[in-house]
């Protein structure tokens, strides 16, 4: 079984796309909606919260927990692999996050080299972060992606409104106007210059990902997180066969929340339109 944590419903999102990627995987998701939002927490509170869900998993025979939110991932990520995980006691476990394989899409670069390297260290690109405010104060992507090309220019967008607006289920009039002003803020900055790439770092966005390609550049190469985690899970899982149980039959995720299971299922719809049941975790 593979786990996948969340603070609410945006991982859903990368969720469904593994969910069709790997049908003969037993996948297990934890929305910490009780907790809900990660935001405006301190990053201490999102440490031990994220460290809970992952036991959590754990606790339900998961091995491998991808850390399906960028806040997580951003504040929590590395403390866990590097600090927590070695002396838990999980020997064979390992924590994941959406932020690398994003990192690793827009430097065309494998997370595992940390310096330039010819021909990314000449790239003059210029990479375009949309996220949430926690995401882009976190400066994850900036550092990460910089590490790997460091002539790239990056540019972040903190769009500190458009998650809660995509979860209230607003109209599409709103969420167009949004992000066109987002998105103009933003080429204001490059001087109407169309960016390379755009990264969309929020589980959220891919909803509305048809937005963005309307107000971007057509030249501008979208990397939306869903389709990105689910090809570097394919990679990971080819070269850590440890994690990859027998295929069972008929396998469906399931789909376990810290909060009230009938209130989550009532805002669901947007994320997972065909009906779905939560589950309260143990």
């Amino acid at each position: 079984m593979i786990g996948l944590f969340d603070s609410g419903h945006g991982g859903l999102t990368v969720c469904r796309e593994l969910v069709e990627r790997f049908p003969q995987v037993e996948f297990v998701y934890l929305g910490d909606h009780a907790n809900a939002p990660y935001g405006n927490r301190p990053s201490e509170d999102i440490v031990a919260l994220t460290r809970e869900g992952v036991e959590r998993l754990y606790g339900q025979g998961c091995r491998l927990v991808l850390l399906a939110c960028n806040t997580a991932t951003a504040i929590a990520c590395r403390t866990l692999q590097q600090q927590w995980l070695p002396d838990a006691g999980y020997e064979g476990h390992n924590i994941l996050g959406v932020v690398a394989p994003m990192v690793e899409a827009a430097t065309q670069t494998p997370w595992a080299v940390t310096a330039p390297q010819y021909p990314q260290k000449y790239n003059t690109d210029t990479i375009a972060v949309f996220g949430t405010q926690r995401t882009i104060d976190s400066g994850v992507y900036r550092e990460e992606i910089r590490k790997r090309c460091p002539k790239v220019t990056v540019i972040e967008q903190d769009c500190p409104e458009l998650a809660g607006a995509i979860e209230a289920a607003r109209r599409e009039d709103e969420l167009d106007e949004m992000v066109s002003a987002y998105v103009a803020t933003l080429l204001e900055r490059t001087q109407g210059m169309a960016p390379e790439t755009v990264i969309l770092g929020c589980t959220h966005y891919p909803l509305i990902e048809h937005l963005f390609v309307r107000h971007l550049p057509p030249s501008t190469r979208i990397l939306s997180q869903p389709k990105v985690v689910a090809d570097s899970l394919e990679d990971y899982l080819a070269r850590h066969t440890r994690y990859v149980a027998p295929p069972r039959a008929g396998t469906r995720p399931s789909l376990l929340t810290t909060g009230d299971p009938r209130g989550v299922e009532r805002s669901l719809e947007i994320f997972w339109p065909e009906p779905q049941r939560f589950e309260p975790v143990g």
